[in-house]
C-alpha cells in the first residue's frame, strides 16, 4: 500500500491560520506556531466579547431610560414597575429609542406608568 503524506492538508491548515493572523504584530503574523496561539487567544476574546456586547447595550439602554425618567420626575425602577402594572410591554431598547427620538411620546408613557401606580 502506498504511503500517504499529509503535506497538502498541513499546508492548507497552516495557511488558514496564517490568513486569520494577518495584520498581527511581528512574528505573530509570520510564524505558524506563534500565529496559532494568537489566533486561539483572539478567538477566545471574540467569544467573550459577543457575550459582553449584549450586557453593555442593556446597560446603555437602562442608563438612557433612567436619565429620561429623571427628567419626567420619576426614577428607573418606579417607571419599570409602573409600566409592568400598566401592561405596557416595551423592551428597554425601544424605550431608550423613544426617549431619544420622541421625548413627548416618552412623557406620555411615563404618565401612563405613574397612573398605573396610583
Amino acid at each position: 500500500m502506498a504511503r500517504v503524506k499529509g503535506a497538502m492538508m498541513t499546508r492548507k491548515r497552516r495557511n488558514k491560520t496564517l490568513k486569520l493572523a494577518k495584520g498581527y504584530w511581528g512574528s505573530k503574523s509570520k510564524h505558524f506556531k506563534m500565529a496559532k496561539q494568537a489566533v486561539m487567544k483572539s478567538g477566545n476574546y471574540a467569544y467573550i466579547g459577543r457575550k459582553q456586547k449584549k450586557r453593555e447595550f442593556r446597560q446603555l439602554w437602562i442608563a438612557r431610560i433612567s436619565a429620561a425618567a429623571k427628567l419626567n420626575g420619576t426614577n428607573y425602577s418606579t417607571l419599570m414597575n409602573g409600566l409592568k402594572k400598566a401592561g405596557i410591554t416595551l423592551n428597554r431598547k425601544m424605550l431608550s429609542e423613544i426617549a431619544i427620538s420622541d421625548p413627548a411620546g416618552f412623557t406620555a408613557i411615563v404618565e401612563k406608568a405613574k397612573a398605573a401606580l396610583n
